[in-house]
């Protein structure tokens, strides 16, 4: 089983309109859908290598984001990081980050960190 984390979403319907816009600016795309507002997505919408899923938590509890937790997607390129915190501003991120260098990482760290609908901290980031 390859590795994977899942995310929870309120609003399923929001959360996938979300991630489909979103991580397709990286090359991203959803490649399960199964019922109940279950969503997975991978690079290249393959289904292989590292999965992110987005679903209501299975608890049926609301979806809070865990304190200190963040999930980071790479990108190919600094064009990718713009263009994915752009579009996440556009269908509803809250932003947490700018794209930009952070130098506290390495001098070629470039990022952005947002919030998505249901307030999990995301960040995307190219280093090169």
């Amino acid at each position: 089983m390859s590795a994977y984390i899942t995310l929870g979403a309120n609003d399923p319907a929001q959360s996938h309109a979300f991630y489909d816009a979103v991580l397709k600016t990286i090359g991203w795309s959803a490649h399960d859908d199964f019922p109940g507002g279950w969503k997975c997505y991978s690079e290249s919408g393959s289904g292989m290598g590292f999965k992110f899923w987005v679903c209501p938590p299975f608890d049926e509890e609301p979806a809070t984001p865990g304190n200190g937790q963040m999930l980071c997607l790479p990108a190919r390129s600094r064009a990718e990081v713009d263009a994915f915190h752009a579009t996440a501003i556009a269908v509803g991120a809250k932003d947490e980050g700018a794209p930009g260098i952070r130098a506290i990482y390495s001098p070629t760290w470039y990022a952005a960190y947002l919030r998505d609908p249901s307030g999990n901290k995301l960040s995307v980031m190219f280093e090169g």
